[in-house]
């Protein structure tokens, strides 16, 4: 009993690592050990295993260095994004491929709107409870978004303040479920992307995507001192 409690532990801990590196990457060990609240020996054993797996991999550290040994930042392998991944994207790839075989493109547009949609309507909820200023909806934006499993984080990217011209939001999707199948069928993108303008009240950019080859999607929110005017979703 006491044997499967310490597998238990340590799966869950696995996955907790997993799930960060997903988030934050690319992330130094220093800062998973604070963001999760671990010491580093037990922080380096669960990265040393998930790099074995071959589902994390390490990057250049930017930033300065400490003596000893070289500073490495992690970021989930494709793999990685693989084991976050459900029978559902396969299951919609499939799907997607005989409605543009049956109906063609326009349908796959439509699917695509239609789909995120129904998100939409649910997030605006959300956001209408959020400070009435762009930094305000999207740190409500990045709640709706991990509360369904996205893995979401922003960072001020700009001028100090956030005020003054290229300031904005850096908001970043370290999981997508659809990720595979957006590599075929950008649609799924795009119709977040506009969603995500949509919610915010302003002309959101999608930087990188995970459908892409990016460790992680990153849409730059630019922020200012107005109060967004947010186009709301129709229910």
């Amino acid at each position: 009993m006491v044997n499967t409690d310490v597998h238990t532990l340590e799966s869950r801990t696995r996955d907790r690592v997993l799930r960060v590196v997903s988030q934050e990457g690319p992330v130094s060990i220093p800062a998973l050990v604070e963001r999760l609240g671990l010491t580093e020996t037990a922080v380096r054993r669960q990265v040393d295993a998930l790099h074995a797996d071959g589902l994390v991999e390490p990057r250049e550290a930017t930033g300065p260095r400490r003596r000893g040994r070289p500073a490495k930042a992690w970021v989930l392998t494709e793999h990685g994004h693989r084991a976050l991944v459900s029978d559902y994207d396969h299951l919609a790839g499939d799907a997607l491929r005989f409605m543009r075989a049956t109906a063609g493109e326009s349908a796959v547009k439509a699917f695509a709107d239609q789909r995120i949609a129904a998100l939409e309507a649910r997030y605006a909820d959300r956001l209408a409870s959020a400070d009435d200023t762009t930094a305000a909806r999207a740190d409500a934006l990045v709640d709706a978004l991990n509360a369904d499993g996205f893995a979401a984080s922003a960072r001020p990217v700009g001028a100090p303040g956030n005020s003054g011209p290229g300031a904005g939001v850096q908001l970043c999707q370290g999981h997508c479920p659809v990720q595979h199948v957006a590599t075929e069928f950008p649609e799924l993108c795009e119709a977040e992307t506009e969603a995500f303008s949509r919610l915010l009240g302003v002309h959101v950019q999608r930087l990188a995507t995970l459908a892409h080859g990016d460790h992680v999607c990153t849409t730059f929110v630019p922020t200012s001192t107005t109060s967004p005017t947010t186009e709301r979703p129709s229910s």
